[in-house]
């Protein structure tokens, strides 16, 4: 009696998870295809927007993913949310823009679709039947993946965004460049040259991703700590 009592309960909280995610399934999707049809109408009816091009926007997504980032490090929950409401709008912006475009359009459900197919082809051990009990195995599983999709390039830079952060892209740089050209030797002279400079900014950088640091996310808390201690120097 009480082992059909615990399947009836059991059955029950598994009836009632499932139509919680059903009804969460189509919150989502009811939100997301509000924000675009949002963004499609102020497309058709706002004289500036309608100017606007992808390239017009890309100054606007480096603020929006600036902002973002601000967030996350040191916003709150509620900033969190409206800067990745911002960044969200950017996505829709440029999906409806190339909807529009007149040789090769796509829409925001291309590009939902597109990153929907690569998440599963990239995730094996959740969608397929590989397993990955680590987060390193993990990881190996997703560069296989991603060297497949790949295949076609021929340097271990191909895809490594020039236009990054100097120092995310310098961490990044170094990572690539493992086992391939030898690492930066550590130096304890004062540079003499920008050149110079720019040789011990790598030594630090590659001494920061040995030790698992992010280089660029250090200076950006170093630099709010100088924000901070300057607007305090102010209001004395």
């Amino acid at each position: 009696m009480q082992e059909r009592e615990e399947a009836s309960a059991a059955q029950h909280a598994g009836e009632l998870t499932a139509r919680r995610a059903g009804e969460l399934s189509v919150r989502r999707a009811e939100a997301l295809a509000t924000a675009a049809e949002t963004m499609r109408l102020v497309r058709d009816r706002c004289v500036w927007t309608q100017q606007i091009t992808h390239r017009d926007l890309v100054p606007y997504l480096i603020e929006e993913s600036a902002e973002l980032v601000d967030a996350v490090e040191a916003g709150s929950r509620d900033e969190l949310r409206e800067e990745l409401g911002d960044l969200l709008w950017q996505v829709l912006f440029h999906a409806e823009i190339a909807a529009r475009d007149a040789e090769d359009p796509f829409d925001i459900a291309d590009v939902a679709d597109g990153l929907t197919d690569k998440m599963v082809r990239r995730h094996p051990h959740v969608f397929g039947d590989d397993v990955a009990e680590t987060p390193e195995q993990v990881l190996v599983l997703w560069n296989a993946a991603k060297a497949a999709e790949k295949s076609e390039r021929r340097s271990v830079l191909d895809g490594v965004a020039p236009g990054m952060p100097s120092l995310a892209l310098a961490q990044k740089l170094l990572g690539k460049a493992s086992g391939l050209v030898p690492a930066p030797a550590p130096t304890v002279t004062v540079p003499d040259s920008e050149a110079e400079l720019g040789d011990s900014l790598l030594v630090l950088v590659a001494q920061a991703r040995a030790r698992g640091w992010d280089a660029e996310r250090a200076l950006r808390e170093r630099l709010r700590t100088l924000d901070s201690d300057i607007r305090a120097a102010e209001a004395d």
